[in-house]
Formats: C-alpha cells, structure tokens, sequence
C-alpha cells in the first residue's frame, strides 16, 4: 500500500503562523506535523509517499527531500490551484497506478498504529474504500456520517446545517445515545476513486469536494467501511488546538 498527503494548503485559520511555511510544516514536540505523519506511516510499513504541495511547497520538499532519512522513499506534486480536495488526489495517479493507497490531510494526527488498523480493516473485506470516523467532534465543520448494520457507509452528509441536524433527529435518523459519526479525513482507496474525482463539479463553495466523489461511488454501489479510530485524533485547525497540542493536552 502506498499513501498519499495532501499539504498544499495554506492553513489561513492559522494567520501569521503561516505567512513564511504551509500549516503541515508547524512544529509540534520538536518537529514538523508533516514528519509526525510520515514517521507514523513508515512505522506501520508504508513506505511509498507522495506528497501533494502547494503553498510555500519548496520548504516541504527541501526538509524532506526524498524520504530516506526517515525510510521512505517521497515524491511530491504540486498543485498550483487550490480548488478542493476534491481535484488534489488525482495530482498523485500517476505516483498510485494501480496499487490501494491510504489518503490523509496533512494536518491530522493519530496514533501511528491507526495506519495498520485501516489497512487491515480494509483487506478484511471487498471494499473500494475505507474512511475513518470519530464521536464528540461538531459535524456542522465536517461530515456526517451513516452506516447499515456492516458499518459500510450508507449516506454522507458535508457540512449539515443545525437545521438539517434538527430534520434528522426529527426523523429518526439521529437517536439520544447513539454515535454521530464525524468524518476523520483519513482514508484508504482503490484506484477507482479517481473514476470519481475526475467528474467532480464544483460545490456551492466553489470548490471540488472530495465528499462529494465518495457520495457518487456509494450512490454507484462501492462499498465503503468504516473504521472508528481508537485513541488519538487531532485535527490541528487552529492555533488552539496547535497550542494544546505544544503544551501536550492533547
């Protein structure tokens, strides 16, 4: 399996932290975000990475040269317009060809056990994908997410607004004590997510959603797992959650 790492965005939640460095290149305990994730998925044995850059894309890519200082063997591409997540993981097909790929944003951290979770999970099956999932988190900042009884992905809902929260607890769909299930934006995928990606329109926000091809390969029959991650997930949106994680609350 090889992986792929979106960190071409900017991070503009993260004000003049990001002026000079893209957000995945932010120190936390001593070294970058980006080099916490690649460590944890050497670890796990993957070691084909492609690196998907953007903004200030030469201070990834001169830190990180070709991987092996750290066992593994990255290449990188760029992508000059940010227009989604959606378009970014066709900039690495020709880097996947045929193989299965784990696909994270550059800014999320979990336990490095959590890649060899998901790509156990996903061979324990016929699945086209696999995308993770974690309870507690606001789903009105991401997915939601519904599964049927073999925890494949049923529906998926980006962004909900409180009022569409409210219509689903109406009618039934959200139930008191139940998961609500936030999309964790880490994933495995066969080749053919990018049947998908290529017919993507852009969303009301103008930009190309990758939720959005997911729903497509679901609404297509694709049978898409999910895996609740155990222990830590921490998306590092802000400069709070970048402090709490220096002063190790997280």
């Amino acid at each position: 399996m090889k992986a792929v790492i979106l960190a071409a965005g900017k991070g503009t939640r993260m004000g003049d932290l990001t002026q000079e460095i893209p957000k995945p290149m932010l120190p936390v305990q001593g070294k970058p975000i980006l080099e916490h994730i690649i460590t944890g998925l050497v670890d796990c044995g993957i070691r084909e990475i492609c690196v998907i850059t953007g903004w200030h894309a030469e201070v990834i890519e001169t830190h990180f040269n070709n991987g092996a200082a750290l066992g593994a063997r990255i290449t990188y591409a760029r992508q000059t317009v940010q227009d989604g997540t959606g378009k970014a993981p066709e900039l690495a097909k020709a880097f996947v060809d045929r193989d299965d790929f784990l696909l994270t944003y550059g800014d999320i951290l979990v336990r490095p056990d959590t890649y060899a979770q998901m790509a156990e999970r996903f061979r324990s099956g016929t699945f086209s994908g696999l995308l993770t999932v974690t309870e507690g988190e606001d789903v009105t900042k991401g997915g939601l997410n519904f599964f049927d009884p073999d925890f494949c992905l049923r529906q998926l809902i980006e962004k909900p607004s409180p009022k569409q929260i409210e219509e689903l607890r109406a009618a039934g769909q959200l139930k008191p004590g139940q998961p609500v299930w936030y999309n964790a934006g880490i994933y495995v995928f066969r080749p053919v997510v990018f049947e998908f990606t290529a017919r993507l329109e852009k969303s009301p926000r103008g930009e190309y959603e990758l939720t959005d091809a997911i729903v497509a390969m679901v609404n297509a029959g694709h049978r898409l797992v999910g895996l609740p991650i155990q222990g830590r997930w921490v998306d590092v949106r802000d400069p709070q959650v970048l402090e709490q994680l220096r002063q190790g609350e997280v």
